[in-house]
């Protein structure tokens, strides 16, 4: 039996496929030629790396930014009405942990980041030099979220929630983690350890501490510290801490940068001063109220602000990051500089400020558009304290990449 021949017709022109991905785009116009893929229209745009406040047009090409002025006239592809919503550059979250399906905290990356207006996101610590190349190659490469990691100190990263990665130091190989920081030096921004007692004997807690740092150098790294519930005073950490390393639940209840008798210390002042890190990190046992009101009355601040999302908190107190944002934003912190918390301070800590956390004529067009609402709502910390507050700020719109993201589960 004879069968005819398979004839197969290919269409080269990939301006007429179409592709039912996150980020598939309306059809282009069919008359005229469009200078721009998008325009992002009468937003204010909060950019504190352009020192920008004001109300622009946002134009895109290429996956970058084209052009930011007032009332661009030329033609786009796509247009979105941003009247009365922030622009910023796309939100970064540099504390969160997306290893699904291995470490016991991890999320899907995508519906608690990209969705929400976070186009940039650091698991700090799920995966160790043991089970990095599984979390690159399932979930960091197949993300639409930009994802960087903080390797963890141990090679077996973070698994069970009841048996801690450094109760048997063997697991903290110095030249293990360091090798690969070196080879995925692309993704890798730093090594993380954690301290407290449910991830470490109190004993073995500083000898962490240096094997991570001597890690971070072998590939000049950062280092990420989860300060628990130790004995240990955190101005004992910090003498430890080269600049650029980074304190992440620093504004927790006991432990944090809020002293025992309720004052921000001399040495922890001075230690942000030498460029030490002071980072949220709310998630699920990390942030409290009250050291948040008792250290900004004091005239400290967050150096970023981060969500620590993780299985643990997504359903509360934590959220997301906009959820975290409009915390700080209901005790004082203003507008821009909660934004900026969240964009060019995380993108500089983590060194990729050359290309994102800015709307810069010329870098990677990352964008969130932002409501910030008004009404009654009521925040959570992770000691269970609850505020009454006036303001949200939520996620409209993102953009990563020059195209506007849709979440087809909506």
């Amino acid at each position: 039996m004879q069968f005819p021949p398979v004839i197969v017709c290919i269409n080269h022109d990939p301006a007429t496929w179409y592709t039912n991905a996150a980020f598939a785009a309306h059809p282009s116009p069919s008359e005229g030629i469009a200078l721009y893929d998008l325009l992002i229209r009468g937003g204010t745009v909060i950019d504190a790396a352009q020192g920008l406040n004001d109300v622009r047009d946002v134009a895109i090409a290429d996956g970058k930014v084209a052009a930011i002025e007032n009332n661009i006239e030329a033609e786009s592809r796509e247009e979105v009405d941003a009247a009365g919503l922030i622009v910023s550059p796309g939100l970064i979250d540099m504390h969160m942990h997306a290893y699904w399906g291995v470490c016991c905290y991890g999320l899907d990356p995508d519906s608690i980041n990209i969705a929400r207006g976070v186009t940039t996101a650091m698991d700090c610590g799920s995966a160790g030099a043991r089970t990095f190349p599984h979390f690159r190659r399932t979930v960091m490469e197949r993300s639409d979220t930009r994802l960087y990691a903080l390797l963890n100190i141990s090679a077996m990263g973070i698994i069970s929630p009841t048996i801690g990665e450094l109760f048997d130091m063997r697991w903290a190989r110095v030249d293990d983690a360091g090798e690969m920081g070196r080879q995925n030096g692309d993704l890798i921004l730093g090594i993380k350890v954690r301290l407290s007692h449910h991830t470490i004997f109190m004993d073995d807690k500083l000898d962490a501490l240096k094997r991570a740092i001597a890690a971070a150098e072998m590939f000049d790294g950062i280092v990420m510290v989860h300060v628990g519930d130790i004995e240990t005073p955190l101005e004992t950490l910090t003498r430890h801490l080269r600049p650029g390393d980074v304190v992440t639940h620093a504004f927790r209840q006991w432990g944090g940068v809020v002293s025992a008798e309720r004052t921000v210390t001399d040495e922890i002042r001075e230690a942000q001063k030498q460029g030490i890190v002071f980072d949220v990190g709310h998630g699920g046992g990390s942030c409290s109220f009250d050291t948040i009101e008792t250290a900004l009355a004091q005239g400290f601040y967050p150096d970023t602000i981060s969500s620590d999302v993780s299985t643990l908190s997504v359903e509360g107190p934590v959220y997301d990051q906009v959820t975290t944002m409009s915390k700080f934003l209901h005790f004082g912190i203003p507008l821009e500089d909660v934004v900026r918390l969240s964009t060019l301070a995380p993108a500089e800590k983590m060194g990729i400020a050359e290309d994102l956390g800015s709307l810069a004529v010329g870098t990677t067009a990352d964008v969130s558009i932002l409501s910030v609402d008004d009404g009654d709502y009521t925040y959570m910390d992770a000691e269970r304290q609850t505020t009454s507050a006036s303001r949200k700020i939520n996620s409209i719109e993102t953009v990563k990449d020059g195209k506007l993201y849709r979440d087809w589960n909506r």
